[in-house]
C-alpha cells in the first residue's frame, strides 16, 4: 500500500527534472498517485521532462495570468481523470527588476507581476480546480521561502511569498467548510532552474552551511517532496492553513 493509493494529484511548476515539482510528481507516482502535470510556455519541454517519470502523465497548459486558461482547467484536467484529490502549486516568478538588490527601483508594473504570479495565483489556482474535488474535499499544498524575514537579493519576492502566506490561510478559512485543506511548505535552498535565476543566490547556500542543525543539501529536493505528499496525503486530516519549514531547522536557529 502506498501513502497516496487512489488519489488524483494535478501538480504545477514542473520545468525541468531538477524541479522540487518533479520529484514530487515522481514520488507521488511511487506512492500509488494519478498525476497530471500543468505546463507553462515551452509545452513541449514540459512534455519531454514528463516523459521522465515512472509514468509518464499529460500534461495541460496553464499560464495563472490567463483567465481562458484558469475557467477552463477543471474540463480540460477532466478529459485525463474524473477529479482531484490534491493540488500542488508550485509556481513563481518576478521580473529581474524585482530582485538581486533592487528593491527600491523595482517599478510597480514589475512588482504586479510578481504578486500576480507567485502570490495571487493561489487562490486562482484554487477557485480553478475547485469543481474537480469532491464531498470527501481534499489538499491544496503550496511551495514557499520563508517570508517572515528580509533576505539579500530576494527583495520583491520576498513580498510576493508574504503574500503567498497569508492568501493560503485565507483559502483555509474559505475552503475548511468544503473540507479542503491548504498548507504550504517552507524550503531550504534547492538548486532549481528558478533559483538559478536569482542573482546572488550563493549567499542563500552559503548562510545554510553550519546553521542548519540536521545539515542541508541543496541539490536533494527529496525531503521537501516527502513532507509535501504527507500533506496530500490523508495523514494531515486536521490540520490547514499551517506553514511546514523543511529547511534542516534553519529557520528555528539564531546566529
Amino acid at each position: 500500500m502506498g501513502l497516496l493509493d487512489g488519489k488524483r494529484l494535478l501538480i504545477t511548476g514542473v520545468i525541468t527534472d531538477a524541479s522540487i515539482a518533479f520529484t514530487v510528481a515522481r514520488m507521488a507516482q511511487q506512492e500509488g498517485a494519478t498525476v497530471v502535470l500543468t505546463g507553462f510556455g515551452r509545452m513541449s519541454l514540459v512534455e519531454r521532462v514528463a516523459r521522465k517519470l515512472p509514468q509518464p502523465p499529460p500534461v495541460v497548459e496553464l499560464d495563472v495570468q490567463n483567465q481562458e486558461h484558469l475557467d477552463t482547467l477543471a474540463d480540460r484536467v477532466r478529459e485525463h481523470v474524473d477529479g482531484v484529490d490534491g493540488v500542488l502549486h508550485a509556481i513563481g516568478f518576478a521580473p529581474a527588476s524585482c530582485l538581486g538588490g533592487g528593491f527600491l527601483d523595482a517599478p510597480w508594473t514589475d512588482v504586479a507581476t510578481a504578486v500576480h504570479v507567485s502570490a495571487y495565483s493561489l487562490k486562482a489556482l484554487a477557485v480553478a480546480t475547485l469543481p474537480l474535488f469532491g464531498e470527501a474535499g481534499g489538499s491544496i499544498v503550496g511551495l514557499d521561502f520563508d517570508a517572515r524575514v528580509a533576505w539579500p537579493a530576494y527583495d520583491w519576492m520576498g513580498v510576493a511569498k508574504a503574500g503567498l502566506e497569508s492568501a493560503s490561510r485565507y483559502l483555509a478559512r474559505e475552503l475548511g467548510p468544503k473540507k479542503i485543506r491548504v498548507n504550504l511548505v517552507a524550503a531550504g535552498p534547492i538548486r532549481t532552474m528558478a533559483a538559478k535565476s536569482i542573482p546572488g543566490f550563493s549567499q542563500f547556500e552559503d548562510a545554510w552551511n553550519g546553521r542548519a542543525p540536521l545539515g542541508w543539501d541543496n541539490e536533494d529536493s527529496e525531503p521537501v517532496a516527502r513532507s509535501t505528499l504527507a500533506l496530500l496525503s490523508d495523514w494531515f486530516p486536521a490540520t490547514t492553513g499551517e506553514l511546514i519549514h523543511v529547511d534542516g531547522g534553519f529557520h528555528a536557529m539564531g546566529v
